[in-house]
């Protein structure tokens, strides 16, 4: 599991406050939740559209299709001041380079699990997700098995990679300074090649309820 800010920072995703110029949607969003425009301007340049606009929270749906507050903008765990944080842009390509690169450096190919922290509807507190993976299954699909009683399933697919990312968010903390964490025990989901990717964890807009 790799902290998605050690990859952001190092492909590049961040952007100076002091060198943004908020537009007059950005400086309207921000008035209406005391915010500083120019933040709200990056969230809006992230985003391939504003969901909701509430008590200071804009709900966004980022270019990669994620559904997340402040398109995953965040000022938290960044040295100096005015520096915001932006996903990557492809998680997905992240993880597949990284795990290409530590092939190349050291002749074998772990899965990789890139991470945020997200929101959750209906539950408080935030929770470790998958927003990019490579050589590991996302998704384990048990519709047509039969339960513990014999009852067919029929709309359970587990979310292995938000799993694994939650399992390895418990033992590093938000300030420790530690971005990357090892799982074991998790080889019958890793694969030999890359993979579906994060990307197969994403709703198609058609197919979500809440958008």
């Amino acid at each position: 599991m790799v902290a998605h800010k050690v990859v952001s920072k190092s492909e590049g995703r961040t952007r100076h406050l002091a060198e943004v110029r908020p537009g007059p949607r950005a400086q309207a969003l921000a008035a209406q939740g005391d915010r500083d425009p120019r933040l709200v301007q990056v969230v809006l340049d992230e985003s391939a559209e504003v969901l909701r606009a509430e008590r200071g929270v804009l709900v966004c749906r980022h270019h990669s299709g994620l559904v997340c507050a402040n398109a995953g903008v965040d000022l938290s765990n960044v040295p100096g001041t005015g520096v915001a944080v932006l996903l990557p842009e492809d998680a997905d390509r992240s993880a597949r380079t990284l795990r290409a690169r530590i092939d190349a450096l050291r002749s074998v190919r772990p899965a990789i699990v890139v991470t945020d922290s997200f929101g959750r509807a209906w539950r408080h507190g935030q929770c470790e997700i998958a927003i990019g993976c490579a050589g590991l299954a996302p998704l384990e699909d048990w519709r047509g098995r039969p339960d513990d009683d014999g009852r067919t399933l029929a709309a359970t697919v587990i979310a292995i990679a938000d799993e694994v990312a939650a399992a390895a968010d418990l033992v590093r903390g938000k300030d420790s300074r530690e971005p990357a964490v090892r799982v074991r025990g998790l080889e019958r989901h890793v694969l030999a090649g890359d993979g579906l990717g994060a990307a197969a964890l994403v709703r198609a807009r058609e197919t979500d309820l809440f958008l």
